[in-house]
């Protein structure tokens, strides 16, 4: 302990220096501003006057300003910031983002934080604010956010600020967290077709299916509907237990979205089509919500056959990154004969090849 106090001097310069190479950066306030000017004024008058009075004002100026550096940098120091963000992220819908601020010191607390998120490079539009961290503890908090567009966003990291103690300055360091977040297109609520009679079928079959007469018990498998999870009989065998049911040919449907654009196209097309990806998703989480079997297909997508929760997850996902093609791009599946489907095309803009016969062909509002 006492050769660790002794030793503090010669080990300050490489804290100095690894100070001056890390991310800070320093900005004046319009106080700090104010301030600098007082000193700067008060110096000249200490040197023109020689009145020690005026010396000892200007060097517990600069010494507030030193102070204010160091204490601002060890707020700063060993502090982590991670984010959580929300499980669906639609677009154009409001979502928070929590923040976990972690203060590793373990003397020290951390004062008036401000953490800013870095999404795409930029920093997002709000600012979350710590008052207290205390020595080996964390806070958590949250912003409001909206993201205007479908799509894969990367957050980059976190820009943490502080002005304590005095106000004067505003000094700021960088940290990394990569993360990515995937934003679903927006959802709204659309009422379905009425299912064309002569593409269906009332009689059942010995398949086994999502909905119709009850078939049997099974164990449960990735993509199941938990509503279909028998719950007597899962807490008597110890797992889960699902009912099968036979298949009922009104209980699929097949669901297009034609994402072909012209080469020669602009925002106008471009909006049209983001608006049908739009009105497709909404489609497919009101057939899912009824307990469809869906299946999706674009030029360069497809989703097989599946229902419940899951299936909501793996289409909106799939138009979430969906891409936009030319005409000559075909569609990755056909239609089945005389089975159900919906086509989903771009207002204004007519489908030059359709696979097979569409029983609805529907523009987006």
């Amino acid at each position: 302990m006492l050769w660790r106090f002794l030793s503090w001097p010669f080990r300050l310069p490489g804290r100095l220096i690894r100070s001056l190479r890390s991310s800070r950066t320093l900005k004046l306030t319009r106080e700090g501003k104010y301030f600098i000017g007082i000193t700067i004024g008060i110096g000249l008058a200490a040197i023109n006057t020689g009145n020690n009075l005026l010396y000892l004002l200007l060097g517990w100026l600069l010494s507030v300003i030193i102070a204010s550096g160091i204490m601002s940098d060890v707020c700063l120091r060993a502090v982590a910031i991670t984010r959580q963000a929300p499980k669906r992220i639609y677009a154009n819908r409001p979502f928070l983002m929590e923040l976990e601020a972690t203060n590793a010191k373990k003397r020290l607390a951390s004062y008036s934080l401000e953490v800013e998120d870095i999404c795409e490079g930029q920093p997002v539009d709000k600012r979350c604010y710590f008052l207290k961290i205390p020595e080996g503890k964390s806070q958590n908090t949250a912003y409001r956010h909206t993201i205007s567009r479908r799509g894969l966003y990367r957050f980059q990291g976190f820009q943490v600020s502080t002005k304590f103690p005095f106000g004067l300055f505003r000094k700021s360091r960088r940290s990394k967290n990569a993360s990515e977040i995937l934003v679903f297109p927006s959802t709204h609520p659309v009422s379905i077709p009425a299912p064309r009679s002569h593409f269906l079928g009332d009689n059942h079959s010995n398949t086994v299916g999502r909905r119709g007469e009850f078939f049997g018990l099974r164990e449960y498998r990735d993509g199941d509907d938990r509503r279909s999870i028998h719950w007597r009989s899962t807490a008597r065998e110890g797992k889960l237990l699902v009912r099968e049911f036979e298949d009922e040919s009104q209980r699929r449907i097949t669901l297009l979205i034609d994402n072909a654009l012209p080469e020669t196209r602009g925002e106008v097309e471009e909006q049209a089509l983001e608006d049908a990806i739009s009105f497709c998703a909404s489609l497919a989480q009101a057939y899912l919500d009824k307990g469809y079997a869906l299946r999706l297909i674009g030029r360069g997508t497809l989703v097989p056959f599946s229902g419940g929760e899951t299936q909501v997850q793996r289409v909106l996902k799939a138009l979430a990154l969906l891409e936009t093609k030319t005409e000559a791009e075909p569609f990755s599946a056909e239609i089945a004969p005389r089975s159900e489907a919906v086509l989903v095309v771009p207002k204004g803009i007519s489908a030059a090849r359709r696979p097979g016969q569409a029983s609805h062909v529907m523009e987006a509002p």
